[in-house]
């Protein structure tokens, strides 16, 4: 049988005694890439494949899905990511939807939840995620909220979702869920969660939710996905299904599968209590930096002209004597500085220390026992949304979105 490969086409891999059958995606300087039973690419010499056949499998096509207009309005709203991909079992290869169709297809059963709209604001893989983005995002949501969308899913890459659920949460004021939703693995995979995220999102976007939440599995089973407030929420994981986990607080539901019911906590904001509002202003010039031991203290200075930082101290919220002299220097030529604690669990407390009193009258401020990444967020909209250094201080130290829970569990 002739070698030569086109993709779609079965072959047989063989290296150093070990052998395994795949299908043929596409070669690149005598690398061929294989698509393997179990979902997972592999790089193999091209010398070392055996055609064994050809796909069996035509191209799929999308099934023509009808709408039912009974069903209450959600609105699908998509940056990216491979939440609502779908295969192409010819090449093996996956794709982002952004047609209500498609991404009807590429998740069975959305169908009979609600009827759909679909919305693209982004096509990006989400380590590109901009501030300039989630102003789109925001106005997106808002105003297909303002049409009638009784709940939004959006569809977002989970590597940076926790930072644009909690800018939309402190961006927008929303009466009805606002539901981010993401797969730590992509369509073509087995052990895919996407169409059980993509399930269990759609039924809390119908819920008596009425904030802006995280929805993933919540366990490496498929048996329930967890409710998690956008404003407490990080990705703990590289590629575990249950990356995402809400630190500080206790999660706000959950959506048991394949039963799909919805139970909420009783600190979940319910439906209807917002009014929807609207206020996108970020000031971009802001930054997180990460103390660690011996830092110079002119790595700061590199950061002039900012208007703000977030520093992501130890412990309580300290950073080295040494720092101080230029963190006030900075302070007072303008730049807004903000504790918080590289521990993530528990809160910054700057007067128990000698150090950290000396930050508090240098001008720094606590940033009790908010994430870093949520900070930074929240900075940069409340130097956008202010208009004095004393209404940025009591902002800061506000809880505007449950960033802050007022006692920490020990």
């Amino acid at each position: 049988m002739s070698n030569t490969f086109k993709t779609g086409d079965m072959v047989r891999c063989t290296l150093e005694g070990l052998s395994c059958d795949g299908k043929f995606i596409s070669s690149q300087n005598g690398m061929a890439t294989i698509k393997l039973a179990s979902g997972y690419n592999i790089g193999i010499p091209e010398e070392n494949l055996v055609k064994t056949g050809t796909s069996e499998l035509p191209e799929r096509k999308a099934t023509e899905i009808v709408q039912n207009t009974r069903l209450p309005k959600i609105s699908i709203i998509s940056t990216g990511g491979t939440i609502a991909s779908k295969k192409d079992y010819r090449t093996g290869a996956v794709t982002s939807q952004f047609q209500a169709a498609d991404i009807l297809d590429a998740i069975p059963g959305l169908a009979s939840l609600a009827q759909f709209r679909a919305v693209q604001v982004s096509n990006i893989l989400s380590e590109n995620m901009k501030p300039g983005i989630w102003k789109l995002l925001a106005r997106a949501i808002h105003d297909e909220i303002k049409e009638g969308a009784q709940g939004i899913l959006v569809t977002h890459g989970t590597d940076t979702m926790a930072y644009s659920a909690a800018a939309i949460s402190l961006m927008l004021k929303t009466p009805v869920p606002v539901v981010f939703v993401g797969s730590q693995r992509s369509a073509d995979r087995p052990s895919s969660d996407n169409i059980m995220n993509g399930l269990c999102a759609a039924k809390t976007a119908l819920s008596d939710l009425g904030e802006v939440v995280v929805v993933m599995h919540g366990t490496t089973n498929d048996d329930v996905c967890a409710i998690h407030r956008g404003t407490k929420v990080r990705k703990m994981h590289t590629s575990r299904r249950d990356a995402f986990q809400t630190i500080g607080d206790e999660i706000i539901g959950s959506v048991g599968y394949p039963s799909l019911e919805v139970s909420l906590a009783s600190h979940a904001v319910k439906r209807g209590t917002n009014k929807l509002d609207l206020r996108d202003k970020l000031e971009e010039k802001c930054a997180i930096v990460w103390y660690y031991p011996g830092m110079d203290p002119a790595i700061l200075s590199a950061w002039n002209g900012y208007r703000g930082i977030v520093l992501a101290g130890t412990g309580l919220g300290h950073v080295q004597t040494d720092m101080v002299a230029t963190i006030r220097e900075m302070t007072e030529t303008g730049t807004t500085f903000v504790m918080v604690s590289q521990c993530l669990h528990g809160r910054v407390c700057d007067r128990v220390y000698d150090t950290g009193r000396d930050l508090l009258s240098a001008g720094v401020i606590e940033g009790e026992d908010m994430l870093p990444e949520v900070a930074l967020v929240k900075l940069m909209w409340v130097l956008g949304n202010s208009k004095s250094r004393e209404e940025v201080r009591m902002l800061m130290e506000s809880n505007l979105a449950g960033e802050i829970k007022r006692r920490s569990s020990v």
